[in-house]
């Protein structure tokens, strides 16, 4: 370790493990697109049965030879069936602005459904132009099989990951604090990417399964980021946090490398082979991690001692470096809850998440339902915005180091600036994505440049949590995480009821100009009222061992003084008793 800084193997070891813990948090995003059949495969399929349920050669003659031999397969497993078919037919048409059909209801009630449907809603993919080529329903693959969940019910599966991410954010960092955050954050992202191998048999059993596997996921990767801090706050000096803290957007370059290295998986192969792959990668980061990482420089066996002493002394009296597991101090949380500047990073964290979730969670459906792209297209186009966040994320945090280190600019106003960026610059360019989005090049350009102005979180709320109360860090991000978290599931169900059989740009308009308020509305109040200086209370342990150690002290120097009272009145009673016998015999 002469040559190489531990805290840079640190950065890249945390860099590469957020890029893991944003994967399982965004494979399902990707993988649905494939997963689900989607509205315009369900419209061929309807129209295939429609006419072969019809009986009539011309309807027959009149669809492409894909469709007739989907037709055909229809029409053999009604035969197979022997049985009396019921069909009722309302069919009712819309076409979007791309002149695509987008809508065709259809209720049919016959013994081939009962044969190719089940409760989970699974649904063969025999009816796919690109996939009539299978010969039989019965010889359908496992990994080709996709389900028929509508609209709504992708929102749920979606979101899910979030409705209980939000309940380990404190104890994320609590644990850490007393257990250290190698272990806290190790095992959380080791068992969510263990968790992957079993979405594909859960998918296939029921996609209410699905939801309670990736409720699951969310609560254990929960713990991650708070435990983070703890580790921040006792290894980075405080002009290097704003570098440091980009190793958190490897969520970015995980999302821009994983978004199309998944879309080609699924070209390649299957959707079933990505999870595969999650669980494999997680694996071997984990190795990397438990080796290389350790809680605070002076437990590192590598690391220089010239280093050592550099952090120590950066760092100065304003951590506390207790050992894991040790017994933590008491916690100011009256004065946590009551702090105005933690409210002000849970509230830009809100807004943050918000835009980011919509963007993240919803940029490869939007893409290929509304801008009808390929899946290795989507893939492509659905990352790249990620990619930008990185890069914007590290050159803003060179800038705003270097305004820390010269005194350009106070901490606060650093920290308000990056705040700007990210809610409000991005706020008005998600705008702009709502209502010029409808055309495809603009829509890229707007989603891009929205998601990399993100990046400067990284030099605001993010590293403002660390500037307020390093001691506290990890509790206050849980803080902030299980409050800014919520987004993450109540954008997916906003998204779910507004394009349940709505899948139109007017409707997607909505979904992005609800995510531009947040972003403006939390970036306002930030730059109104924020302040990162370090709050009095992140010494409250430190106070409170002052006032026991002066207790000690205290008792320390009576217990002695009434001990040598005692001694002296002692000897005092023996002299007179001595003075009394001699008086007598005399």
């Amino acid at each position: 370790m002469s040559n190489v800084q531990a805290r840079t193997v640190l950065w890249y070891l945390v860099f590469i493990g957020f890029a893991v813990n944003y994967m399982i948090r965004i494979n399902l995003n990707i993988t649905i697109v494939e997963m689900v059949v989607s509205t315009k495969s369900k419209t061929i399929s309807q129209a295939a049965t429609a006419a072969s349920l019809s009986n009539e050669p011309e309807a027959l003659a009149e669809l492409p030879a894909s469709l007739r031999l989907a037709s055909s397969m229809s029409g053999e497993i009604n035969d197979y069936s022997s049985s009396t078919t019921t069909t009722t037919m309302k069919t009712t048409t819309t076409t979007t602005t791309s002149g695509v059909i987008e809508e065709i209801n259809a209720t049919t009630t016959t013994t081939a459904e009962l044969y190719n449907s089940s409760s989970s809603g699974r649904l063969h993919e025999n009816f796919e132009p690109d996939l009539a080529r299978n010969a039989s329903l019965h010889d359908t693959p496992h990994e080709q099989i996709r389900f028929n969940w509508n609209e709504y019910q992708q929102g749920l599966v979606l979101g899910s990951f979030f409705w209980a991410h939000w309940v380990t954010q404190i104890p994320g960092g609590i644990l850490a604090k007393k257990y250290g955050t190698k272990l806290v954050f190790g095992l959380a992202n080791a068992i969510g990417c263990w968790m992957c191998f079993l979405i594909p048999a859960v998918s296939h059993w029921d996609y209410r399964a699905l939801i309670v596997l990736r409720v699951l996921q969310g609560l254990v990767t929960g713990l991650a980021w708070p435990a983070m801090h703890v580790l921040t706050a006792k290894w980075i000096p405080p002009n290097e946090r704003s570098k440091f803290v980009t190793a958190y957007l490897g969520s970015s370059v995980g999302i821009a490398v994983f978004y199309p290295f998944f879309g080609y998986i699924m070209h390649w192969g299957s959707w079933v082979w990505v999870y595969h792959f999650c669980g494999i990668l997680g694996t071997v980061w984990w190795l990397g991690w438990l080796f290389f990482v350790y809680d605070s420089p002076a437990q590192h066996p590598r690391i220089s001692e010239a280093e050592v002493r550099y952090i120590e002394k950066s760092l100065g009296a304003s951590i506390q470096s207790a050992a894991p597991g040790a017994a933590a101090g008491g916690t100011p949380w009256k004065a946590i809850l009551l702090s105005r500047p933690v409210w002000m990073n849970v509230i830009a964290q809100w807004g943050g998440i918000w835009g980011l979730f919509t963007l993240m969670t919803q940029a490869p459906t939007y893409f290929r339902v509304i801008h009808n792209w390929n899946i290795r297209a989507t893939g492509i186009l659905s990352g790249l915005p990620h990619l930008m966040r990185m890069i914007f994320a590290y050159v803003f945090s060179l800038f705003a180091d270097y305004l820390l280190r010269t005194e350009k600019m106070s901490r606060t106003n650093i920290r308000k600036l990056a705040t700007a960026f990210c809610c409000i610059v991005k706020g008005l360019v998600v705008v702009a994505l709502a209502y010029f989005g409808h055309n495809s090049t603009a829509a890229i350009v707007f989603l891009t440049v929205a998601t990399m102005f993100h990046g400067a979180v990284s030099s605001g709320p993010l590293a403002s949590i660390v500037d307020i109360a390093p001691n506290f860090a990890g509790i206050v991000l849980g803080i902030s995480g299980m409050i800014g978290v919520l987004p993450g599931f109540i954008s997916p169900y906003i998204v779910g009821v507004l394009t349940l059989g709505n899948q139109t740009f007017e409707s997607w308009k909505y979904v992005f100009l609800i995510c531009a308020a947040m972003l403006i509305g939390s970036g306002i109040l930030y730059v109104l009222f924020a302040d990162s200086t370090l709050q009095k209370w992140n010494d409250h342990n430190s106070r409170a061992d002052d006032k026991e150690l002066m207790q000690l002290t205290k008792d320390d120097l009576i217990k002695p003084k009434l001990e040598q009272d005692k001694t002296d009145l002692k000897a005092k009673g023996e002299k007179e008793e001595q003075s009394k016998v001699q008086k007598t015999s005399g």
